[in-house]
């Protein structure tokens, strides 16, 4: 998996398909170029509390996103995984369940856009 790391990466994201649920919200948008791999961001805004708690919330979600991304991605996708307060006291289990079903309901939006049929 390679990392976003540039603004305009994390901008693009935020413009496409995002899906809430309670420990985490994905934003997931076509890599530019059509790179064949998955990319990955992760942000932790300032709602999550001080630096300690982003930090914690940033490192779950990397956990959770090396440990399912790369079964459940599709290559040529940008995600960014946006904690929650939720990301922080959510047992681990559940985050990743939050994050599989976030993932799958992304990727049937995806799908449907792509076909034509937006809704």
């Amino acid at each position: 998996m390679e990392r976003l790391k540039k603004r305009p990466d994390f901008l693009k994201a935020a413009k496409g398909i995002r899906r809430v649920t309670t420990g985490v919200t994905i934003e997931l948008c076509p890599s530019p170029g059509g790179s064949a791999g998955v990319r990955v961001g992760f942000t932790a805004s300032r709602k999550i509390g001080n630096a300690v708690a982003r930090n914690r919330a940033r490192r779950r979600l990397k956990a959770a996103a090396q440990a399912l991304l790369p079964l459940y991605g599709l290559p040529g996708n940008d995600y960014v995984l946006v904690a929650r307060r939720e990301t922080l006291t959510r047992p681990f289990d559940g985050l990743l369940c939050d994050i599989k079903s976030a993932l799958e309901a992304a990727h049937a939006r995806l799908s449907r856009s792509q076909s034509g049929d937006i809704s």
